[in-house]
Parts: C-alpha cells; structure tokens; sequence
C-alpha cells in the first residue's frame, strides 16, 4: 500500500512538472500568402519597383482595402537587416541566408532577396 502511495506521488508530481515546462514553449504561427490580417506590428514601408510593400518579422503584406494580405517576398528587394531567426546555407560555396522560406544574399550593406 506504501508503494502504492508512493508511486502515485511521484507520478502526480512528474505530470505537474511536465505541465510547467509545456507552457513555458513559445509556439509562433504566421499567416501563409494569401491570408489577410487587420493589423500588423510596426510595418516597414519597401517601394520595389513601384508596388509598396510592407514588412514585420520577415512577412511580407500588400495593402488593400484597409487590410493587409499577405504575399510572397519580392524577388530583387534590399533590405538592411535579416529577421531574428534566419539560417545560414551555404550552397555551391556561397553563402546564404533563410527565414521563413525566403532566400537572402549579402549585397554591401544589405541583404537582397534572391531565388534559389
């Protein structure tokens, strides 16, 4: 009966634990192109070739009727810096950056948005 106890305790006590560590995972979800969205958090203006584009945290959003719909990254655009998370590749010896799908290379001060 003592083990019993005992045994039940420590699996109480194991299944509280991996509770408090289950919500201490941060779980981050971005909007795939095409889905629209109210509100973005401190949107950057990018002129490329005369379409205005905005960008946070590496997504990329047209705007259109009040709202901003997500779309791909255009292919060409510098920008100054990477978004926090991004990858270093390298491929055939050169060396590239990868956030979210979206291929970077190092051009001067920049980064520029290449196809891979």
């Amino acid at each position: 009966m003592k083990n019993l106890k005992l045994i039940l305790l420590i699996m109480v006590l194991f299944g509280t634990l991996t509770t408090v560590n289950a919500q201490r995972k941060v779980v981050k979800v971005y909007p795939r192109i095409g889905a629209v969205v109210t509100t973005v958090h401190q949107p950057k203006l990018v002129v490329h070739r005369g379409v205005n584009f905005h960008v946070s945290n590496g997504v990329w959003y047209r705007f259109r009727g009040g709202r901003y719909v997500v779309c791909a990254a255009p292919i060409g655009v510098t920008v100054r810096h990477l978004p926090r998370g991004n990858k270093v590749v390298r491929i055939n010896g050169r060396k590239l950056y990868k956030y979210r799908g979206v291929w970077y290379k190092k051009q001067g001060r920049g980064y520029t948005i290449v196809n891979v």
